[in-house]
């Protein structure tokens, strides 16, 4: 945590450097991290050509960058939790089910978003 005593930009630029090696420590031990990056890397295009108006653009690009958010949030979690022990105890566990139904959560979010949007485009729904 180089930093913490900063302030001021100094601050800001040691936390966005902090960040990147969040970052890199999720996409190198988290799967889940590399193939929701590459949903992002997919979809990003898609929903900026699919999306009529800036809101929808947001909407099916902003509802897969939250899945990634929950799933660095969950991760943290998972390492907090695996940091204090690694035995079996119902409350890690249940803090670990629950980071996994928040990326769960985003998930059908983001699948609702994408789901709803092209319908109404398409004239099958909504």
């Amino acid at each position: 945590m180089a930093g913490q005593n900063l302030k001021g930009i100094p601050r800001l630029v040691a936390a966005f450097f902090n960040s990147i090696e969040g970052y890199k420590a999720t996409w190198q031990n988290e799967e889940a991290f590399r193939l929701e990056i590459y949903l992002l890397a997919i979809t990003t295009p898609l929903g900026l050509w699919l999306g009529h108006g800036a809101v929808e653009k947001l909407l099916l690009v902003g509802s897969v960058i939250l899945v990634a958010i929950v799933e660095l949030l969950n991760t943290g979690i998972e390492v907090v939790v695996d940091r204090i022990s690694f035995e079996h105890h119902e409350l890690s566990g249940r803090a670990k089910d629950i980071g996994s139904a928040a990326v769960t959560t985003a998930l059908l979010l983001a699948a609702m978003n994408w789901i709803l949007i092209l319908l109404a485009h398409y004239g099958i729904g909504a």
